[in-house]
Parts: C-alpha cells; structure tokens; sequence
C-alpha cells in the first residue's frame, strides 16, 4: 500500500513540478535513522516520503489523526503511528524505537505544527535519535505548501544536512543537548543553501 500510494503521490505531485533534491547523499545506505524536516504545509510531508524512495518513512502523527475510521486505516498503512502532543509520556518513544531497531526510518518535523515562523523545537527527534542511538538526518523543504501554491507551480526543492550523532565521551544528557543545538542550527541555515538555486 505505502509503495502504491506513493507512486500515485509522485505522480501527482510532478505534474505540478518535479521536485529537486540536494545531498541525498547525506541519507544513510544502511541502519535506521531519523529524519528530522521543517514544516510548513502538508505538501511538505508528501514530497518528503517521495524523495527518499524506495526507501520507506514511518511519520510520527499527532493521535488526532487516528480517531476516524476510515482515516486511521489509511493513516496506518501509509506507515504513520499516534503520538500524544498534549500528554507525550514514555511510552511514546516505544515504537520509533522499535522501528529503528528494525533498522527503518522515522519521520519527525521537530516544530510539531505546521508554521513558516521560527519556533522552539521539540525534543521528540533528539530523545529518539539519543535513546536508540541512531543518526538524525536534519532536512528542509522549500516550496508549496497548499493547493493554492501547486497551482501557482512554485518550485518544490529539498535538501538534506550531514548526519547528526550523538556525541562520544559525555553523558547521554549533555549529547544529546549538543544533538538539539545542532539540529536547531541546522534547519535554520539548511533552508538558506537552496533558496538561490
């Protein structure tokens, strides 16, 4: 279902504009890991799973999402999971933990809305990424971001940092707050790399 819908996607999406991507090199060619991408629409989400094919991201979804019926099975076999904005407890890592270890990818948009504002980033990516001991992926994506944008044809383009680790020889609690500056500093600045190209 996920390889079906996003090939439909794909095809969609370009009739509108192809994408460009930049540093795809960055992505890992093997083990888990997180991506970690700016939000401002929801067309973002979409040209984001398109871009990193065949490889398949598993999207951190607020649980909203998942309480009609017919939407929560689609939301489910496009690979997104619940998360509780409001209440985010332990056991909210459990499953991109789990999906990790199985060696998949973990979708997360760290300003946890959507918005073209500089917001404080939550702590979900960092806390996941520390925790299983994988590399995140800091990603930014400029172009439209609705309908309205797709019409216009702005063009889409996305690009992908260098792989954030978590740092050897301090605690876990220090990494992982250099894990968040990094982050933070780099969805800042990756933007600006691909505005004039």
């Amino acid at each position: 279902m996920y390889n079906f819908a996003a090939n439909v996607v794909k095809i969609f999406l370009s009739l509108f504009g192809r994408i460009k991507v930049f540093q795809k090199e960055n992505l890992p060619k093997s083990g888990g890991y997180v991506i970690a991408c700016t939000h401002t629409g929801w067309v973002d989400i979409l040209w984001l799973g398109v871009s990193v094919m065949p490889t398949q991201v598993h999207y951190m979804a607020k649980k909203e999402l998942f309480e009609k019926g017919p939407l929560r099975w689609l939301m489910r076999k496009l690979n997104a999971f619940p998360v509780d904005r409001e209440n985010p407890g332990p056991s909210v890592i459990k499953v991109p933990r789990r999906l990790l270890a199985e060696d998949k990818v973990v979708g997360i948009f760290p300003s946890g809305t959507r918005t073209s504002e500089e917001v404080p980033l939550k702590r979900g990516a960092v806390t996941i990424a520390g925790h299983s001991k994988v590399p995140i992926i800091p990603a930014a994506y400029v172009g439209p971001n609705n309908f309205g944008d797709l019409f216009k044809r702005t063009k889409p383009r996305i690009i992908f940092g260098e792989p954030i680790y978590l740092p050897k020889g301090m605690s876990r609690k220090e990494g992982m707050e250099v894990m968040m500056e990094q982050l933070n500093n780099e969805l800042h600045d990756l933007p600006t790399k691909i505005s004039d190209k």
